[in-house]
């Protein structure tokens, strides 16, 4: 049986290598669109103080798709993709403000939302894994219904939070930084050290990658594919309790189009949507990248229409450079690595 440290050494050098180069790049668009807005907007940015609450703006905005996007990472690197995920924190959302939940205070709040989305992403793992239904179908059949069941518990009405504490979470800052913001901090953490140090992240890359060769290496592919979607869910579950504390509200139509949002930030990351690659820290800086140009365009006063197609043309050159660029960066770092090849000053 090969294991894991019988794979070449080039191989996991150049994996480390293209990440470095990969986020590096995200590094650069951020750079690129700061300089634009300095370009564009130079009276506001010569303001240290509005540069330093812009800042922890953007940082504010992303941390609810930031959320998502984690688990939607894990899922995509696992083989599937999760359609559902804006219609979850909508039902979370609209379940935890129930004047029912609401009376049992902040924490049947947050334990109904986190619930709701682990009970939704079940439901989609058992139709994928064990009903055999393509993720796509699997994934939009629960959009219409969970936005539908959000609507029917809502009556197609706002529901607002009457729970200061959950209220106040949006407006506490702690050392300065927003509360939302450390939140975003500690899931992408726990995401980072459960795909890059643990068995359940190796387990995810494999199903991704090839699930038949994951299957006669002993993992339960299907067990695991469960897990995927579960964790999907609870991030939906955090996500809206994150909303629901920024609006002091819910409704059936929160978090529209937030399935598209994580999906897009996950490929700017470098995951690839046929699983089996992608990391944590570059989906992150693929929501600071779309958060940062929604920003650019606030300040600006541009049209959402504008910032739609931008995005969209961000998300095709993502893909084209995944499909045309990732195969020939590939092995151009193994020849470079690699200590077999041949000397290219042979002895004579």
């Amino acid at each position: 049986m090969i294991t894991e440290s019988a794979l070449p050494r080039v191989e996991k050098t150049h994996k480390l290598d293209d990440g470095v180069v990969r986020n590096l790049g995200l590094v650069g668009v951020l750079l690129l669109l700061v300089v634009i807005g300095i370009i564009t907007r130079p009276e506001l940015y010569s303001d240290p103080t509005w540069v330093k609450n812009n800042f922890l703006t953007i940082l504010q905005q992303a941390s609810a798709i930031g959320v998502v996007t984690v688990g939607m990472t894990f899922v995509i690197i696992g083989g599937g993709i999760d359609l559902s995920v804006g219609a979850i924190i909508a039902l979370a959302g609209v379940w935890a403000t129930t004047l029912a939940t609401q009376s049992y205070g902040a924490a049947g709040m947050i334990f109904t939302a986190l619930v709701v989305g682990l009970a939704v992403g079940l439901v989609n793992g058992v139709l994928i894994a064990y009903g055999k239904l393509v993720p796509f179908i699997a994934t939009l059949a629960m959009l219409v219904s969970a936005r539908g069941l959000a609507a029917q518990i809502s009556g197609k009405q706002t529901q607002v939070s009457t729970n200061e504490t959950i209220n106040s979470i949006a407006s506490t800052k702690l050392l300065g930084i927003p509360l939302l913001v450390w939140i975003l901090g500690l899931v992408v953490l726990a995401g980072w050290v459960l795909l890059n140090r643990t068995t359940f992240g190796r387990r995810t890359v494999a199903v991704g990658g090839n699930p038949e060769a994951a299957r006669l290496a002993g993992i339960n592919v299907k067990g695991h594919t469960l897990l995927l979607y579960m964790l999907s869910g609870l991030c939906c579950g955090i996500a809206a309790i994150m909303l629901t504390s920024q609006a002091t509200s819910a409704q059936a139509a929160m978090a529209n189009l937030y399935e598209l949002d994580a999906i897009a930030a996950a490929i700017i990351g470098g995951t690839l949507l046929s699983g089996g690659r992608g990391t944590i820290v570059g989906a992150l800086f693929g929501v600071l990248v779309f958060s940062t140009i929604t920003n650019l365009f606030a300040i600006n006063n541009l049209s959402t229409e504008v910032q739609n197609m931008v995005k969209g043309g961000i998300i095709v050159a993502a893909v084209l450079i995944q499909q045309f660029r990732y195969r020939s960066l590939t092995n151009l770092l193994r020849r470079r690595n690699d200590p077999d090849k041949p000397s290219q000053h042979p002895s004579r």
